[in-house]
């Protein structure tokens, strides 16, 4: 069993899952900037997976039921454990899909076939068993994602378009050669056109929550991006809050 998964622990007359999530965990490009909506009601495992999942950049709410998973707000990614004290997991899972197409994983200890088919046709995209390592759970988020977007892991916005899995740029169908911090700018942009992003936010997932240089060095980066995607209006300034991706400029 590797340090980055989840282990059973032995505790009265039930086993518990608890996840060691490694302080080598990276931001991912592709998953950063992400809502998640987390549905455990084991508070242990709940924490420790909204720990993961904040290190790699998402933005993941916990909530522990399924009453709340169905009052929840609106999010790009939910995961869904089965086993709920109040409502069944399977029967969330079946509310969630009517109301909308969000990418759902089935989260739990069950491993039965039966229980895996039974979420798949209540509208789960995918299925994780207890114990499993954090780095598969993020490459599946990353495969539902994909297989969610028409363009998989390509985001395009007018002229625009940014493979995220592959970090490549093209404007209007011309590659755009850009540094790695100019690209994960980019890409947290990217994500949620329209969206404002603070600085603060883009701070801590292109760098890091201990970035203690100057601020402005992302204003430089802001300005090279600018000039090298060749249009000044693509990145909006919203002063006092931050940046976003907006319309592209009809010629």
């Amino acid at each position: 069993m590797t340090k980055n998964s989840f282990t059973p622990h032995r505790h009265a007359s039930h086993t518990l899952y608890r996840v060691a999530v490694p302080t080598e965990i990276q931001r991912d490009a592709l998953l950063s900037g992400l809502s998640v909506l987390v549905v455990e009601d084991d508070r242990a495992i709940g924490t420790q997976l909204v720990r993961g999942l904040e290190r790699i950049g998402c933005r993941p709410a916990l909530v522990a039921s399924g009453q709340a998973a169905l009052d929840a707000h609106s999010s790009d990614i939910v995961l869904l454990d089965l086993g709920l004290p109040d409502i069944d997991g399977v029967e969330v899972c079946r509310q969630l899909r009517e109301r909308s197409a969000v990418p759902v994983i089935a989260v739990t200890a069950r491993s039965p076939e039966r229980d895996r088919v039974q979420a798949l046709d209540a509208g789960a995209d995918d299925y994780i068993v207890k114990p499993f390592g954090f780095d598969e759970l993020a490459a599946r988020m990353r495969a539902v994602l994909r297989r969610a977007r028409p363009g998989g892991s390509t985001i395009s916005y007018g002229v625009l378009d940014v493979d995220v899995a592959g970090r490549r740029v093209r404007v209007d169908g011309t590659p755009v050669t850009l540094t790695g911090k100019e690209f994960d700018i980019l890409a947290c942009l990217a994500l949620e056109p329209g969206r404002v992003v603070s600085r603060e936010e883009i701070f801590d997932h292109v760098w890091d929550e201990h970035w203690y240089g100057p601020t402005k060095v992302l204003d430089v980066h802001i300005a090279a991006l600018r000039r090298k995607l060749g249009d000044q209006s693509l990145i909006e300034t919203v002063y006092g809050r931050g940046f976003r991706l907006s319309e592209p400029s009809t010629p």
